[in-house]
């Protein structure tokens, strides 16, 4: 029973898009050996006895914490399922709080990068694009440097390769299409040795360092400025930003946020759902609604 619920669980993972070989080995292998208990829910102290034998502390967490997703998972349809204790192997690490630009200081980073040097060359229209591009559609970095001509397809954006090594097809809205494709207009007259569509001005790929030097430049000509205890911007905030104004224009309904959660999960090609639940922290307006469920929760509304 136990393995039969690991396999739905992973098949169900797998359906969302998620890359499970590692913790597909390993609950695999916890549930042969619960099952050689005699055991076919998951019980705490078999979890911890099991994830004990790992040969190193990162090893120890990684059982650990594959065991107690699935155990959360499955205590969600039954009951019996015990849910083992996490960050037994070492002390949790914080994410902070990411910086989330406002929509008119993303105006005045496009702004600054369409002013950018020397006059007639394509580098203002390159960093223009693809800043412009990062911020609606919440591309990695890396995803977007390694576009090609042809990726851009009448169904979306075809993004090859991704950190977790999968392909994913990004849709875009007409406006994000319509500036691509300007863009890719101009690019097309250069004769560089590859076609790598974001180029430098010698027409090869560009290079993170020097996209990530612009970056900082371009941010601190427009003045956008770090407050409180946020992260300073960096070029991974305009993919953060996306992320939490997706989530903030969802439905305050947890059913239907718990539906977007996931597909923006799949969306942003995450690994974990884990690592989206971070983003609903991130603005005022999120962490109010969280506490504005857990207040009707308390005082015995509606789960």
């Amino acid at each position: 029973m136990l393995i039969e619920a690991v396999e739905s669980y992973l098949e169900l993972r797998r359906a969302a898009g998620f890359d499970l070989k590692r913790d597909a080995l390993l609950l695999r292998n916890f549930a042969r050996l619960a099952s050689a208990r005699g055991e076919t829910h998951v019980v705490s102290q078999t979890v911890i006895d099991w994830s004990a034998t790992g040969v190193s502390l990162g090893e120890r967490e990684r059982r650990l914490g594959a065991v107690v997703r699935f155990a959360r998972h499955a205590y969600a349809e039954d009951a019996t399922h015990q849910i083992p204790p996490n960050g037994l192997y070492g002390r949790h690490r914080e994410r902070r709080t990411p910086f989330i630009f406002a929509p008119v200081e993303i105006s005045r980073l496009l702004e600054q990068a369409r002013a950018l040097g020397p006059p007639g060359s394509l580098r203002p229209h390159t960093y223009a694009t693809l800043f412009a591009l990062l911020s609606a559609t919440g591309l990695r970095i890396s995803e977007a440097l390694n576009l090609r001509f042809g990726d851009l397809t009448p169904d979306g954006l075809l993004v090859r390769e991704t950190k977790f090594r999968k392909c994913r097809l990004v849709p875009l809205h007409e406006t994000t299409t319509s500036g691509v494709q300007n863009y890719e207009l101009r690019r097309r007259r250069l004769v560089p040795s590859d076609d790598y569509l974001f180029v430098s001005r010698r027409g090869h790929r560009l290079c993170y360092e020097s996209v990530r030097s612009v970056f900082h430049g371009l941010v601190k000509r427009a003045a956008i400025e770090c407050v409180g205890h946020r992260r300073p911007p960096q070029i991974h905030s305009l993919r953060h930003t996306f992320a939490v104004r997706a989530l903030e224009g969802c439905r305050c309904d947890r059913d239907y946020v718990g539906q977007q959660l996931l597909a923006l999960s799949t969306y942003l090609g995450h690994a974990h759902v884990a690592d989206t639940y971070w983003y609903l922290e991130a603005t005022p307006q999120l962490l109010g609604d969280i506490a504005a469920a857990w207040d009707t929760f308390v005082k015995g509304g509606a789960r």
